[in-house]
């Protein structure tokens, strides 16, 4: 009894929106008013855990389905992680897992943890153009494929590209925008990744398109660029600068800068924070090893390193959080395959992933940014958004 009144005590401080927790036998209100969202506790979790680690204390809790939800668990989620600043963390006791090593080796090793579960995995949830970053909803009725061509449309726009420039993208993914960028703009392009499973996808579209005159894939570390004396006119790079860790966000708009011809448009497409953190520990052991989210203002600061002027700032939150929000749909739609696939636990982990992001977007947790700038002055570009 006293392990349970020690979990509904830490419990109440997550006040601001009531939900019930129902533990055996007992039910228990938090907060005033009528209840949003129910918890369903089958198992206790120590107090320790939970203060060393909210984050990762609930979330296993979740994935060894000691701790359900009854109703939709987005909903669920979007309530109670609005509170994630009254989450216990203790940053000491995480050392290892907040602040992994960022040496080549073992970035390789994180990227490939998560990207090379397997392409047939990621084509059970993500749309045709396996575009796996935040979509761009012109309309309200977009379909997540339809997100995903606006959004490459979008960037390539904002890129200015002509006819015979070259376009370098860091961490290409399975290659969607490099291929339109090459059969609507006639670009040559070149796509960097530690994915092996993306690069060979990547090899084989660029076959199947005819494009091997145009396009070509490298399995290489973005810290490798300066080595090959390559210029670009235009550098991107989508969802990726989050891989790098902290310390390297000047080396990677380093890189970037070595290889940008000068007056060349970089663009930059990143998940943000308002304020610098370690990031949250769950994530950080199950979904993105070593992964850092980084603030606007810190990425700005170590662009201005670099020369680069930044010529707009835009914030696509809410389309991350429509994004998340399909592909937890596709992904229930497959759940019990992937849970033959892999195992119910690794199916949990995933869906509560999907939907927890869904509602941290929602809730100004973090943000979507995307930066527009050129490497020095460019005064031949439209002096109005021409995108």
């Amino acid at each position: 009894m006293f392990e349970e009144t020690a979990l509904i005590s830490f419990l109440r401080k997550f006040d601001e929106h009531p939900f019930t927790v129902k533990f055996k036998e007992n039910e228990y209100q938090i907060g005033e008013g009528t209840p949003v969202f129910t918890v369903k506790f089958n198992k206790n979790i120590p107090l320790s855990e939970l203060i060393t680690s909210t984050s990762l204390a609930l979330g296993e809790a979740y994935m060894d389905g000691n701790l359900e939800i009854e109703g939709s668990l987005y909903h669920a989620l979007d309530h109670f992680l609005g509170q994630m600043g009254k989450f216990s963390t203790d940053e000491s006791a995480l050392k290892k897992l907040l602040f992994p090593s960022s040496s080549k080796k073992n970035q390789e090793k994180e990227v490939s943890s998560h990207y090379d579960i397997g392409n047939d995995f990621y084509a059970l949830w993500l749309d045709e153009t396996m575009s796996y970053s935040c979509g761009y909803f012109k309309n309200p009725d977009d379909t997540l494929y339809q997100a995903q061509v606006n959004k490459t449309d979008y960037i390539l726009q904002k890129l200015y590209l002509k006819e015979g420039m070259s376009l370098l993208d860091i961490g290409c993914g399975w290659g969607y925008l490099l291929i339109e960028a090459a059969k609507k703009y006639k670009t040559r392009g070149m796509g960097i990744t530690l994915s092996r499973e993306q690069l060979n996808k990547f090899r084989d579209q660029i076959q199947k398109e005819g494009l091997e005159d145009q396009l070509e894939v490298r399995l290489m570390d973005y810290r490798e660029l300066p080595e090959t004396n390559m210029q670009f006119d235009r550098v991107v790079s989508v969802g990726m600068v989050e891989h790098v860790g902290r310390k390297n966000y000047q080396l990677f708009n380093d890189c970037a800068s070595m290889v940008l011809k000068q007056g060349g448009l970089y663009l930059l497409h990143f998940i943000s924070a308002l304020k610098e953190h370690p990031g949250d520990p769950w994530i950080k052991k199950y979904i993105f090893p070593g992964g850092t989210v980084p603030s606007l203002r810190e990425m700005v600061h170590s662009m201005a390193e670099n020369n680069f002027h930044i010529l707009d700032v835009e914030n696509l939150r809410l389309h991350y959080t429509k994004t998340l929000l399909c592909w937890a749909e596709n992904y229930q739609k497959n759940r019990e395959e992937i849970a033959w696939k892999f195992d119910e636990r690794f199916a949990r982990m995933w869906e509560l992933y999907l939907n927890s992001c869904a509602a941290t977007f929602h809730n100004g947790i973090i943000d979507l940014h995307q930066i527009l700038a050129t490497k020095g002055i460019n005064n031949a570009l439209p002096i109005t958004r021409w995108y």
